[in-house]
C-alpha cells in the first residue's frame, strides 16, 4: 500500500491493490464528512436541541387545554355570559320592622369594576352576586347551567322523547318542557318532534300558576299521586316504557354519555353522533330519562363552562380568593362548581345551604357525581388535577333558619320584598332567600378576606305558587315596610 496526498477538497485515501480505497479509509472519510456537516450546521443543531429542551416541561398539558377540550362541544346556550352586579350591606342598628332584614338596607350597583379594578372597590361590606336568574324569562338559572351541555347530546342521539319529574311547582319540569320545546328550536330539536313528558307530584292545582303552568302549556303533563312519586326511578321507567311502546326504546342520560365514548377517540372531544336518525320508518320512538333536577353527572359540564367564564381576567379572575355561596336543592350545582374551580386550580371556596336533605346525603351525592364525571369524562380530564375532590369540595352548611323543605316561615315574604324594592333583584322563600341570608352572615361576621359571591339560581316563577299555598303570608305585603 501506499499513501498518497490527495487535493484540499479530498480526503487521505489508501489505494488497495485493485486501486479502490480501503474499509478503513472509507469509514474515516465518512466520520469527516459528518463532522464537516456537523459543523456547518451546528447552529442550527443547537437552536433545534434548545427549543427540544425548552418544550419538554410543557408536553403535560395545562388544566385551560384541558378545559377546552372539554368545552370544545354544542351547547344549549348560545354563550355563557352572565351579569355580576355587586351589593352594598348597610347596618341600621335599633331600628324594628317586619322581614328577616328589618336591620339591614342594601344597595345595588349592576356596573361594578371587576378583575383588578376589584381591588379599588371593596371600602365597605358587600357581595357580589351572579345574576344567572337572567338567562331566560322562564326558566331557573342553575337548570339552564344542568341543560347547556345535555340537550344537544340528547338531540344527537336520535331522542324521540323526553321524561322528567318534578314538583307541582317545579322549575325543573318547566325548564325540561320549555326547552325542549321551544329553546332547543334553535338547535333543529322542535322540528324534529321531540316531545317532553312532566310527571307532577300531588294533585291538580284549581288554578294553574307559575312553573305549573308554564309545564302544562309546553308539555305533556301527567300528575302522579305522592305514594308512587316516591319510587321515582321505578315511577320514570314504567312512564318512559308507555311512552316508548314496544317498538320504541328507553335510555338513560348515562347511556347517551357511554355510547359516546365508546364511539369516539381521545382527540374527538366533541361527544357528537352525528347523523342520529330521530326515529325510524316504522316511527319507533326513542325515549330518554332525565332524572329529577337533572342530577346526572352531565349535567356538570355547563357549570364547567360557567366557571371558566367567571375566572376571565377581566371578570373575577384566577388568583382572587371568593366563597361562592348557592342555594342547594339535589346538590348538583354545588359540586360542578367546586369541581370546576378544582380543576382550573381556582381558590374559589364552594358553601353549599343545604335545603332538602341531610349532610350525609348531600356527602354522598357529591361522591357519586364526581365518580361518575371522572368515570365518563376520563379521556378528556388530568386526573390528577381532581386527586383531592374525593375528600370534599363543597361545604355543605345548614340554611340560616331550617325547616322542613318547602316550608315558608314568617317575615320571609317580606324579606323578598325589601330586597327586591331596594336592589331590584327578585328572590323566592324557598331557594335564593337562603343563599341571600347566609351571604349577608358571612359578609358582616367577616369570616374569611374572600369576597362573597352568590350565584342567583332563579325561581321567581316558583312565588305564583306559594301565594296560593300561603295567603295570609302574601296577604301582609300590603302593610309591610316600603322603605
Amino acid at each position: 500500500m501506499k499513501l498518497h496526498c490527495c487535493p484540499a477538497k479530498t480526503a487521505l485515501t489508501t489505494i488497495n491493490k485493485n486501486g479502490f480505497p480501503s474499509a478503513q479509509v472509507l469509514f474515516l472519510l465518512s466520520a469527516w464528512n459528518f463532522m464537516i456537516f456537523l459543523v456547518k450546521n451546528c447552529f442550527k443543531f443547537l437552536y433545534w436541541v434548545f427549543s427540544l429542551l425548552q418544550a419538554l416541561p410543557n408536553t403535560k398539558p395545562s388544566g385551560e387545554v384541558f378545559m377546552s377540550k372539554l368545552l370544545r362541544r354544542r351547547w344549549t346556550l348560545l354563550s355563557p355570559d352572565t351579569n355580576i352586579h355587586q351589593i352594598t350591606v348597610s347596618s341600621k342598628q335599633g331600628q324594628k320592622g317586619g322581614g328577616l332584614f328589618s336591620n339591614f338596607s342594601f344597595l345595588n350597583n349592576n356596573q361594578p369594576h371587576l378583575g383588578n379594578m376589584m381591588l379599588y372597590e371593596n371600602q365597605g361590606l358587600s357581595f357580589y352576586i351572579v345574576r344567572d336568574d337572567l338567562l331566560h324569562p322562564f326558566v331557573n338559572g342553575n337548570k339552564a347551567r344542568k341543560l347547556d351541555g345535555l340537550l344537544p347530546l340528547i338531540e344527537d342521539h336520535g331522542v324521540t322523547d323526553v321524561v322528567t319529574c318534578g314538583g307541582c311547582q317545579s322549575a325543573h319540569a318547566a325548564a325540561v318542557g320549555r326547552y325542549f320545546l321551544v329553546s332547543v328550536a334553535t338547535v333543529s330539536c322542535a322540528e324534529r318532534g321531540l316531545k317532553s313528558h312532566l310527571l307532577l307530584r300531588g294533585e291538580q292545582p284549581q288554578i294553574l300558576t307559575g312553573y305549573n303552568l308554564i309545564s302544562t302549556i309546553y308539555g305533556n303533563v301527567t300528575y302522579v299521586p305522592r305514594s308512587f312519586y316516591a319510587r321515582r326511578e321505578e315511577m320514570l321507567q314504567t312512564h318512559a316504557s308507555m311512552v316508548a311502546g314496544h317498538t320504541g326504546s328507553v335510555v338513560y342520560c348515562s347511556d347517551i354519555i357511554d355510547s359516546s365514548l365508546a364511539s369516539q377517540t381521545f382527540e374527538c372531544s366533541e361527544f357528537v353522533q352525528r347523523d342520529a336518525p330521530r326515529g325510524t320508518e316504522n316511527h319507533s320512538r326513542k325515549v330518554a330519562i332525565v332524572n329529577e333536577g337533572a342530577k346526572d353527572a352531565v349535567a356538570l359540564l355547563g357549570m364547567f363552562r360557567l366557571v371558566d367564564y367567571l375566572s376571565q381576567d377581566h371578570l373575577l379572575g384566577k388568583k382572587r380568593a371568593f366563597n361562592f355561596v348557592v342555594d342547594s336543592g339535589t346538590g348538583t350545582t354545588a359540586v360542578g362548581l367546586g369541581l370546576a374551580a378544582m380543576y382550573l386550580g381556582l381558590p374559589w371556596k364552594i358553601t353549599a345551604v343545604m335545603l332538602a336533605d341531610t349532610m350525609d346525603t348531600y356527602r354522598q351525592q357529591e361522591r357519586r357525581l364526581i365518580a361518575e364525571f371522572k368515570r365518563q369524562f376520563r379521556f378528556l380530564l388530568d386526573s390528577h388535577k381532581l386527586n383531592g375532590a374525593n375528600d370534599g369540595i363543597v361545604h355543605w352548611v345548614d340554611r340560616c333558619y331550617p325547616r322542613k323543605f318547602g316550608n315558608v316561615l314568617e317575615g320571609e315574604i317580606e324579606a323578598c320584598q325589601q330586597v327586591a324594592q331596594q336592589t331590584g333583584i327578585p328572590l323566592d322563600p324557598v331557594y335564593t332567600l337562603a343563599a341571600w341570608e347566609m351571604a349577608t352572615r358571612i359578609t358582616c361576621a367577616h369570616e374569611d378576606d374572600s369576597n362573597v359571591v352568590i350565584l342567583h339560581t332563579g325561581g321567581t316563577l316558583g312565588m305564583f305558587g306559594l301565594a296560593q299555598r300561603y295567603k295570609s303570608y302574601f296577604g301582609m305585603l300590603n302593610t309591610a315596610i316600603k322603605s
